[in-house]
């Protein structure tokens, strides 16, 4: 996993008209959780900039004052209207203890169902996955040279070595659907 460095300014007032006032200098409020205490801190949103808006999974190397960790990105909020980043929560990485987040889902290869003239769908962009972090890889990469026309790989049908798959086991990931020139070129042959 990819390492993001990551400068926060400890917040001493909490609350809402702090964290207006936070947004209205260039600031995001963030928290950052675990090892048994809540941290409050503000970031400014050039330097968290190039961690939320990436396809891509960080461990961030977090400096709050005079305080270092790794963390994990947890949650983000968002203004529904102007979209602009309110708040992000960390969640503090430990070794020897599990975390759990979502991997981004590389499709590799070319489906046989694909050639038949089927269109390959990516229904789940990332997956949910529980593991020590150093055993998180970036992108998931999945195989579907093997996929024929109208079939799918499911969660289930999936399997990372040290990783444990969060998502419900039906849940399709990909799938190569019919497009109307493969069902007339079938009804045609038969």
């Amino acid at each position: 996993m990819k390492s993001f460095e990551l400068k926060g300014e400890l917040r001493n007032d909490l609350g809402k008209k702090a964290s207006k006032l936070s947004r209205k200098e260039g600031e995001v409020p963030c928290v950052l959780y675990g090892a048994g205490e809540v941290v409050h801190f503000n970031v400014t949103k050039d330097g968290i900039r190039k961690l939320v808006y990436t396809p891509e999974i960080f461990l961030v190397n977090l400096t709050i004052g005079k305080k270092t960790c790794n963390a994990i990105l947890k949650d983000m909020q968002f203004h529904p209207v102007t979209d602009n980043l309110l708040h992000v929560d960390f969640y503090q990485v430990t070794e020897g203890k599990p975390i759990v987040m979502e991997v981004p889902v590389v499709l590799e290869g070319l489906a046989e169902g694909v050639k038949a003239g089927g269109k390959l769908s990516l229904e789940l962009r990332k997956v949910k996955v529980k593991g020590m972090h150093k055993h998180i890889p970036e992108k998931l990469t999945i195989n579907v040279e093997s996929l024929g026309l109208g079939k799918s790989i499911q969660v289930g049908n999936l399997s990372f070595d040290n990783l444990e798959l969060m998502n419900a086991k039906n849940n399709v990931v990909c799938a190569v659907k019919l497009t109307r020139a493969a069902r007339g070129a079938a009804a045609k042959g038969s």
